[in-house]
């Protein structure tokens, strides 16, 4: 009998409805906000940051390229399984966009054994156990964590190779290396361990691309909060290495595994908007996306899930 694996990813906005609510009169135009809204729990109170934060989807037409390139990180990673002569049932569903977690884990029942992999590298506490909920399905085998695997950390070497190619030895030296996760709330961070996860994270990826020293710097948290979130955040590192005479960074968002609007907007517009304020140049890494070796990690941890 065939086994089974999820993918639960977060999802984004795409052309047509969701399917969120059941009554829906919303037409067309309405994704993003109807996608922000509902992770922040269609709260009056979260208006501004709603309209915050569907501007950004906006500014790249209103839609988001995440849920495309989950795809073809689960259409890789069915072409590395099989590769393994692993017979493997592969569905992807996301947490905030359909097809919705719960529906991908329904098209997995009648599998012998049935695994599932967060799309994210780093738990999160509750919004980590968001997943596990949302998916409806008990039995699943839920996989180990991959922020340490060695695939993960040679994927973004890889992409900061790729983003440095040309560069002199002298300016790979001299420049700043600096890796970027979401910034989360501090009690939930202390809770769940998170910051040490990308700081391991971090650490191996910088050992990878041979550049040890390196920073860490958090984005896309709310601009104001009555809790503190994950500092630093990416602007303010930034000030700092300007005002040590830093005049060269590269940044790889090591805490996003796709190139979707929080990195594209967050970093690609507003971190590049002040560094150029600043006179800083900030060269920017792609996120490990397909990349054979992180495909590989992937396909690690599933296998690590059905055995157990």
């Amino acid at each position: 009998m065939t086994d089974g694996l999820l993918l639960a990813g977060f999802g984004g906005p795409q052309a047509g409805c969701c399917g969120r609510r059941q009554s829906c009169d919303r037409g067309p135009g309405c994704e993003a906000p109807c996608f922000v809204s509902g992770i922040l729990g269609d709260d009056p109170a979260q208006a501004g940051r709603i309209a915050e934060v569907v501007a950004h989807y906006r500014h790249f037409g209103g839609y988001s390229p995440y849920n495309r390139l989950a795809a073809a990180q689960a259409a890789a990673l069915e072409r590395e399984l099989r590769r393994r002569q692993r017979d493997i049932r592969i569905a992807l569903g996301f947490r905030h966009w359909s097809p919705w977690l719960a529906q991908a884990a329904a098209e997995l029942r009648g599998c012998q054994r049935v695994a599932a992999l967060v799309l994210a590298p780093h738990a999160a506490g509750r919004t980590t156990e968001a997943y596990r909920t949302a998916a409806a399905m008990p039995e699943l085998r839920w996989g180990p964590s991959f922020h340490r695997h060695h695939g993960m950390a040679e994927a973004v070497a890889d992409r900061l190779r790729e983003a440095t190619c040309g560069w002199s030895p002298e300016r790979i030296a001299s420049a700043t290396l600096v890796f970027t996760a979401h910034a989360i709330p501090q009690p939930a961070e202390r809770a769940s361990g998170y910051r040490a996860q990308v700081e391991e994270s971090a650490a191996l990826a910088a050992a990878a691309f041979g550049k040890p020293a390196y920073r860490i710097a958090y984005q896309s948290a709310p601009a104001a909060s009555a809790i503190p979130w994950s500092a630093p955040r990416v602007e303010d590192l930034l000030g700092e290495l300007h005002a040590a005479g830093c005049g060269d960074v590269v940044m790889q968002p090591i805490g996003f595994v796709v190139d979707h609007i929080e990195v594209l907007y967050d970093l690609d517009v507003e971190a590049q908007l002040v560094a150029h304020r600043l006179g800083l140049k900030l060269t920017r890494a792609a996120t490990v996306g397909d990349h054979p070796a992180f495909i590989a990690a992937l396909a690690d941890s599933a296998e690590q899930a059905l055995a157990g």
